[in-house]
């Protein structure tokens, strides 16, 4: 496998092929094996791109990850015979992304397009449109429409049947629960 140590060209990204849900025990493992076999001058850093997500139902926040490349995990290192065996013969990894048996690194471009920096999403368990109860506040009790929902996600306008009028009220995010469709 001499070719690998010719193919070096520094540190670079590269990605690596797992099993499916097997992610985290190989990024687990990488570490354990650049402690064990001292290679943290060949393998720097082992990423798995996730988006965190606040998903709000009838009051409660709940944080959820999701991989944004189920299958794969980022590795910064050094491509040489040592790195290329560590990594490959890991339980979990199938192989590098490239052609063949030849790993190729990430382009700037592309590591710059991951922007491996986390970032926080709300997704909320409603749209505009939807019908919601609201479980909190002066108007506990009620449904309405969904009429827009702020960009920050944490505030929301609602139509709300007070008679025969129809009145818009902001209400936080929290204190809305999508309606059930058996209603």
């Amino acid at each position: 496998m001499s070719d690998i140590n010719e193919m070096n060209v520094g540190v670079r990204w590269y990605v690596a092929h797992t099993y499916s849900g097997y992610e985290n025990k190989v990024k687990a493992n990488i570490e354990k094996i650049v402690e064990n076999r001292a290679l943290g001058h060949l393998i720097f850093d082992v990423r798995i791109p996730v988006e965190k997500v606040i998903e709000v139902n009838g009051g409660v926040e709940k944080e959820v990850e999701y991989k944004i490349f189920p299958s794969y995990v980022l590795i910064k290192m050094i491509m040489t015979d040592e790195s290329w065996h560590a990594v490959r013969n890991i339980t979990g990894v199938t192989g590098f992304v490239g052609p063949g048996s030849r790993p190729t690194p990430l382009t700037e471009e592309e590591v710059n397009a991951l922007n491996i920096e986390e970032e926080v999403q709300v997704k909320l368990s409603f749209a505009d449109g939807d019908t919601v109860d609201i479980i909190d506040g002066l108007f506990e009790g009620y449904s309405g429409i969904v009429q827009t929902i702020s960009e920050d996600m944490k505030t929301a306008t609602v139509l709300v049947r007070r008679g025969r009028r129809d009145m818009p009220v902001e209400l936080e995010c929290n204190m809305l629960r999508l309606a059930s469709k058996n209603a």
